[in-house]
């Protein structure tokens, strides 16, 4: 098995480095490794009703959609993640708890009471600290998974949230759960750099055939490649989400409004905007000039600027089409 050491703390290189070694490498492969503040969403979510895009955009927190299912989470310099990637075939689909047994009976021996709950949790007391997902790709599985450590769990609850009552689709939704932080259960003096050395060495030494691997310059460059060609792009992350309509209610010139968006692939397909006081002809106007337009803020409000609207109006659809 590789154990792979990685010091990046960039998600767009971590999450493809992930892809890369199940699709690339042929051996069985560990890998420890961190993130920036970032969320990861899972394969088949809506992305912009997982997260409060207000937010992340405020907090610059990157976004990015793995190949994995299940729900999405944050991440930060405080929360350590593990992925093993091994030649198994169809008999370890799904089986969770194979593949963070590893990481159980590490903590076990340091003393945490930590349990294996639910269809792909590990707990204390009750509280999630690492949640799992996993891809198969022709015989081979990715199984990676979160640590809690000293991740801010005050912005974890405020990056995830958003209203439910805005989306109607058939994406995968998250299930929020109580956390715990490992630090909180160890001695104040161990750090998670610690626990990622402790974690690496002790996997390293318990797997026959272990030996440590370093990425390649040509790993590491077809790892930037598939950064470029997808992890960083808008199409992936955000515009791969389910079908979904969209609605918000506002107030122009003390009218309410109400505006129902109809998303396909990433793009706005349809537009219906309505009022207490009968339709305004701006709504037909909208409707056509933002059909096709792929539904994100900046190429939106590009549209919305030309418009022979109300600056007002402008205003409240760049506002309230998200």
């Amino acid at each position: 098995m590789l154990c792979i050491t990685d010091s990046h703390t960039d998600p767009y290189f971590n999450i493809a480095a992930d892809e890369y070694a199940l699709k690339n490498l042929t051996d069985d492969c560990f890998m420890l490794w961190r993130n920036e503040p970032s969320i990861i969403v899972g394969k088949h979510q809506n992305t912009l009703a997982e997260i409060d895009i207000d937010y992340v955009k405020e907090h610059n927190i990157k976004v990015v959609r793995r190949i994995s299912g299940g729900g999405a989470v944050f991440h930060d310099l405080g929360n350590l993640n593990f992925t093993f990637v091994k030649n198994a075939g169809e008999d370890a689909q799904g089986d969770f708890r194979k593949f963070t047994q590893p990481i159980l009976d590490v903590l076990l021996g340091m003393g945490i009471n930590a349990k294996f709950e639910g269809r792909n949790d590990l707990t204390i007391d009750g509280k999630k600290f690492s949640g799992n997902a996993e891809h198969i790709f022709k015989n081979r599985v990715m199984h990676h998974g979160t640590i809690l450590f000293s991740t801010n769990l005050e912005t974890l609850a405020e990056v995830l949230y958003v209203s439910s009552t805005r989306f109607n689709d058939n994406a995968v939704k998250s299930v929020r759960a109580k956390t715990t932080n490992l630090n909180s259960h160890l001695p104040s003096d161990f750090s998670i750099s610690k626990l990622k050395q402790f974690l690496f060495n002790r996997l390293s030494e318990s797997t026959t055939n272990a030996r440590v691997y370093k990425f390649t310059d040509a790993d590491t460059s077809s790892i930037m490649n598939l950064v470029e060609n997808k992890y960083l792009t808008w199409d992936w992350n955000f515009g791969y989400s389910p079908s979904y309509t969209f609605s918000r209610s506002f107030s122009v010139s003390d009218k309410q409004a109400n505006i129902e968006v109809t998303v396909e692939k990433g793009r706005i397909m349809g537009i219906i905007i309505k009022g207490n006081e009968g339709n305004d002809p701006s709504a037909t106007i909208i409707a056509q000039a933002l059909k096709g337009v792929k539904h994100n803020d900046f190429e939106v409000q590009q549209v919305i600027n030309k418009l022979p609207i109300s600056d007002e109006l402008k205003q409240k659809l760049v506002e309230y089409l998200f």
